[in-house]
């Protein structure tokens, strides 16, 4: 077995987390927001069924400091409501969330990359 391929495998594990988390977070945390009439309206745009998932997940794992300069830009409405979402969270919401976002960012990170490292060479003989 090659280098790329036990590092794919790496990536795929990881990809498979980030599904689970995906729909334990959407389950536990995003349906509980959607029910609150405080919430329902600050969960950012849903592009496609599910988006909000990842908004509130977003939401609720960036530093404050990101968070407030997204609000403040001119797409503002696209994010989630990151002070709202925080008061109606729990911390385990909030730990669920930040662990399901980071976690489905740095498996499709390092997969593109890795994708990209092997088209160019780097993983050939």
């Amino acid at each position: 077995m090659s280098i790329f391929s036990k590092l794919l495998a790496f990536v795929f594990i990881f990809m498979l987390i980030a599904c689970v988390l995906y729909v334990v977070f959407g389950q536990v945390t995003v349906r509980k927001l959607r029910k609150n009439s405080k919430t329902r309206d600050e969960l950012g745009l849903q592009l496609v069924s599910g988006w909000d998932i990842i908004n509130v997940a977003q939401a609720l794992s960036f530093p404050e400091s990101w968070s407030k300069k997204l609000e403040k830009s001119s797409i503002s409405f696209f994010y989630a409501n990151t002070k709202v979402l925080r008061e109606n969270t729990n911390r385990l919401d909030r730990i669920l969330g930040a662990l399901f976002y980071w976690t489905m960012m740095s498996s499709g990170l390092s997969g593109a990359l890795l994708v990209f490292l092997n088209s160019i060479g780097v993983f050939s003989k």
